[in-house]
């Protein structure tokens, strides 16, 4: 942060504290000023005041009708979910001591931007933001605060972020994540004030039922996402992979598939020389509008000769000179698909997004201006020329992603470098001009290497270490230690679920569904699910085609296997329904069923009703 924009939030928040800030409470005014209180991210700027606020039994919310009312009633939702009691929302009016105001006011707070917030903390508390959004994000400052007592030292923040796109990817791709998983996500994203969750998944089409391979959600579960991240201030924005990486939309349509010179469909590249392979996928970007509400598309393009190279399809460099002419290169066929995409997006009131690594300098067609790349490979084109040529530019870098079974990034290290989003994979920025922000990023490289849960303990640092650093300073505190303790103050956001707990205790039972019958121990693993010791072994989702190391396919069966601790694909999750459970595979996400020969095979929930375990 520049010092003339210190000096400018120093002398906002010391106008804001005397003028709200008046007459203490005679107990608050014997209280010397306390240090900033703990948050995260930090706090941008903090002006200590004598005295506290102290919530409590008569405490209200006030806001006006409109964009703060809608803000306060989220707050006393989550104030509720935290363990805080009902607070009452007023419709505006005075104000009284310990009461929790909350102004949307964009003419008379400019200098918050869209996402930016006051807080002053004194006999009364007072939330104000230029938008409803900065406003939101005040109120997760303010339940932070709570997460630690409810008395909050005097005092005001003038707070605003650092980038505009502060996020989470996530390859809800191959390997399901379960939708409680997601909203869990969500939340805590709000909470941390990170705005943008990328989901590159699958979901279920109408228009294409071929496609309709296990690995989807439903409208109606994304549905129920998306109002929970319009609710919670973060875009979530859809990606549909292409023109690489398409096998799971084109497994069954080797019409689209890209064929080799030798004659070799390629399941997992889209034909982009065809129109019918623009048309599915545009028609897919439509079935996707009825459901997502962000501005943007991702489209991926990432990979796309992944193993392979442009010499071996030569009907991409045909395609590519008969449109631009004879110094066209292959790499142009599949910019030409990118910028085609890209103005369908835009007909749609979308904007597009691309990984980086497709961009190697080998193509004579630009990229159409106005696409946003996200960096994450080291190659030829680095982040300075795309933002020199007009790009916007998110560090999307290899070094924030967590690989499933493989690769994890180094929080710590990252922190003690002071890591920021201008440090791009292969080049360090001396600006910030051209940056949009930054994110990290959750991929299934090997799928069964690792479970939700054991996901999920690996991602809370992480996150809060991307939201410090997009928003604020990136090094608060001396140590990574202190910063961590910052995360174990704040704990979780409200509504939280811990996704750990077996509902039944560890012990042996007799499971029976469908006149099938199991007599098998129950015994509850380090990540919160369970396994099934049998006579024969324990219970594993076996056989079938693999994908990402994983059974994927639905319809394969349950078997005994030798039992082996480290096997993810021998974990299961008892989920409660009716009178009895579920038995819900802890890497495929698929519940069982029982044939009607009487064998136990997985399936989606919405292909097969799960059998209904009891257990006794």
């Amino acid at each position: 942060m520049g010092e003339a924009r210190r000096r400018l939030l120093r002398l906002l928040g010391a106008a804001a504290a005397l003028t709200l800030l008046v007459a203490p409470a005679p107990a608050a005014a014997q209280e010397q000023p306390e240090a900033a209180p703990v948050t995260v991210p930090a706090l941008t700027d903090w002006v200590a005041a004598h005295g506290s606020y102290t919530f409590g039994s008569g405490t209200r919310l006030v806001a006006p009708d409109g964009a703060g009312r809608r803000v306060a009633d989220t707050l006393a939702d989550d104030l509720e979910a935290s363990g805080h009691g009902r607070v009452p929302v007023a419709d505006g009016g005075a104000s009284r001591p310990g009461d929790i105001v909350i102004d949307v006011r964009a003419s008379a707070r400019p200098a918050l931007g869209t996402e930016g917030y006051e807080l002053t903390a004194g006999r009364r508390l007072s939330i104000t933001g230029a938008s409803e959004t900065g406003a939101f994000y005040g109120t997760r400052t303010l339940l932070q605060l709570l997460a630690r007592g409810d008395r909050i030292p005097a005092g005001h923040t003038t707070d605003v972020p650092r980038y505009r796109e502060r996020g989470v990817g996530v390859c809800a791709c191959y390997i399901h994540v379960s939708l409680p998983w997601l909203e869990n996500l969500v939340r805590e994203m709000a909470y941390h004030k990170l705005n943008q969750l990328l989901l590159e998944l699958k979901v279920k089409s109408d228009a294409h039922p071929e496609a309709d391979t296990w690995g989807y959600y439903t409208k109606d579960e994304m549905r129920r996402l998306v109002a929970l991240g319009d609710r919670y201030h973060v875009e979530i924005i859809p990606e549909i992979n292409s023109p690489g990486h398409m096998d799971p939309w084109i497994e069954n349509r080797p019409d689209l598939q890209l064929t080799d010179s030798d004659g070799v469909k390629q399941p997992a590249r889209l034909d982009v020389t065809q129109q019918a392979a623009f048309d599915y996928y545009t028609s897919l970007m439509d079935e996707y509008a009825q459901v997502f509400t962000a501005k943007s598309w991702h489209m991926g393009a990432d990979e796309y000769m992944l193993g392979s190279d442009y010499a071996k399809y030569p009907q991409m460099l045909r395609y590519a000179r008969q449109k631009y002419g004879p110094d066209a290169t292959p790499q142009d066929a599949y910019v030409d698909f990118v910028n085609r995409v890209q103005a369908y997006a835009a007909s749609k009131g979308r904007h597009l997004r691309v990984w980086n690594d497709g961009l190697t300098g080998a193509n004579t067609v630009p990229v159409a201006a106005g696409t946003t790349v996200e960096h994450w490979l080291n190659v030829a084109v680095k982040p300075s020329r795309l933002i020199a040529q007009g790009y916007a530019v998110m560090n999307a870098s290899y070094s924030l992603y967590l690989v499933r079974g493989g690769f994890h990034s180094d929080t710590e290290a990252l922190y003690d470098q002071s890591w920021d989003p201008r440090s791009f994979e292969g080049e360090k920025l001396d600006s910030a001009t051209g940056v949009t922000g930054a994110k990290i990023s959750l991929w299934p490289d090997n799928g069964s290497g690792e479970t939700e849960n054991e996901v999920a303990a690996e991602l809370w640092p992480a996150l809060r270490h991307i939201a410090q650093a997009t928003w604020g300073d990136p090094h608060p505190d001396a140590t990574y230690a202190e910063f961590t303790a910052r995360g174990t103050a704040v704990g979780h956001a409200p509504g939280w679920r811990d996704l750990t707990k077996v509902p039944v205790p560890d012990g042996t039972y007799t499971f029976a569904a469908d006149g099938v019958t199991y007599r098998a121990e129950v015994r509850r693993t380090a990540d919160g699910y369970a396994t099934l010791h049998g006579a024969d072994g324990c219970l594993e989702i076996h056989g079938g085609k693999l994908t990402l190391n994983t059974p994927l396919q639905p319809g394969v069966q349950a078997t005994w296997e030798p039992c082996d601790s480290g096997s993810t694909l021998q974990r299961w999750e008892l989920e409660p329904a009716a009178t009895g459970y579920h038995l819900v595979n802890a890497i495929t996400r698929m519940a069982l069923t029982v044939t009607d020969d009487g064998r136990p095979v997985q399936y989606p929930p919405d292909q097969r009703t799960p059998a209904l375990w009891h257990l006794s």
